[in-house]
């Protein structure tokens, strides 16, 4: 089974940093998800897999009964989950934002970054909400 684990753990990267080093931003994206699942399943591959014995003491006992699952890599794995979440949301906020004032998706055409005050005040205004069931292209009539 820990084959199986490093050979999906491979798979991951691999495909992860393929995505990360494409043109699309959306493409960047996915590969930052696919990086944090393969680190999480690192870490879950790293204490051993225990089949069915929860590292739970006894109520008569002062320790745990071997062969038992290592919590330790679980808890990093609930941070790891937190932190890769984390990290997606601000790079979809990025993502979005950059569209947003480039109307791009493609790094090569990043170049246009260095004019940020040339972008016009339509991008910058924030987005007025549309109410259901109005044809936003309508003047409401």
């Amino acid at each position: 089974m820990e084959l199986l684990f490093a050979i999906m753990v491979g798979t991951l990267y691999g495909c992860a940093l393929y995505l990360l080093l494409r043109r699309s931003i959306v493409k960047l994206a996915i590969g930052l998800i696919l990086l944090g699942n393969g680190a999480n399943l690192l870490l879950f591959s790293s204490g051993g897999l225990v089949r069915g014995r929860p590292p739970l003491v006894p109520p008569d006992g002062t320790v745990v009964v071997p062969p038992a699952a290592d919590p330790l890599p679980q808890a990093l794995i609930l941070t790891a989950i937190v932190i890769s979440f984390g990290v997606l949301v601000f790079a979809v906020a990025l993502i979005y934002r950059t569209h947003r004032a480039l109307r791009t998706d493609d790094l090569d055409d990043l170049v246009a970054t260095d004019r940020l005050g040339e972008v016009s005040e339509a991008a910058h205004r924030p987005i007025e909400p549309v109410a259901a069931g109005v044809d936003p292209r309508s003047d409401g009539r």
